[in-house]
């Protein structure tokens, strides 16, 4: 019975064909490009909420309550920041006097966007 059991080892170890290496699948690897110039991308957005209810953010201004404007904005940022493997960082900075509503939208259109490092500041 153990010499079946040798016999049938012996075969299936001679029979039996290696796995190809890594290095002999033939493939090509692509090559570094130069980069012309550094591509600074900034740590944090500083979004401003006025007294009247106006937010801006990068000097342009954006109405409504919904903000889809903003919402297609902080998006961009939030993808932009994964590509270059930053975390997103959204500081809201509302003046004295400023409804605590229009913060909230603000909130809404960063939740909108799927940052949820937000933090708060004064102007």
């Amino acid at each position: 019975m153990i010499d079946a059991v040798f016999l049938l080892l012996i075969f299936f170890m001679i029979t039996t064909t290696l796995g190809r290496k890594e290095s002999d699948l033939g493939i090509t690897l692509p090559g570094m490009m130069d980069q012309g110039s550094a591509l600074e991308m900034p740590d944090e957005q500083i979004i401003e909420v006025q007294a009247r209810g106006e937010v801006v953010l990068n000097g342009k201004l954006f109405e409504g309550k919904e903000m889809p404007e903003l919402v297609k904005t902080l998006t961009r940022y939030r993808l932009s920041s994964e590509a270059a493997n930053n975390r997103p960082m959204i500081t809201v900075q509302a003046e004295d006097g400023t409804s605590y509503d229009r913060v909230i939208d603000v909130l809404n259109a960063c939740a909108g966007a799927s940052i949820t490092n937000v933090t708060f500041g004064a102007i």
